[in-house]
């Protein structure tokens, strides 16, 4: 392999991120800022919980529903997840969260 191929090949996987899927769509599905933090890093975790538990051979959490590359962060694969709208948020009715 060249090191123009290389290089290449990094700053294409490089480039992905917070930049892909854009920070406004997110926004858009989400509602706002807050909501996107707390729905992502929930659904991270879950995916983070999801590995954990594979070497135990439990299935508690649901797996990444999106195809991932071996070193991608759960956080990345959630944003992914939430722009392709295959996890949704629904509000939380406060007299429900109550009971």
């Amino acid at each position: 392999m060249v090191l123009e191929d290389l290089f290449e090949e990094f700053s294409v996987h490089a480039s992905d991120g917070i930049t892909n899927p854009p920070i406004d769509e997110l926004l858009d599905k989400a509602g706002s800022k807050y909501n996107l933090v707390i729905f992502s890093a929930k659904r991270a975790r879950q995916i983070n919980a999801y590995y954990s538990q594979l070497s135990e051979g439990l299935l508690e959490y649901v797996g990444p529903l999106v195809e991932t590359h071996v070193h991608e962060k759960p956080l990345s694969i959630a944003f992914r997840e939430i722009n392709e709208g295959l996890v949704t948020l629904e509000p939380l009715d406060p007299i429900e969260a109550q009971a």
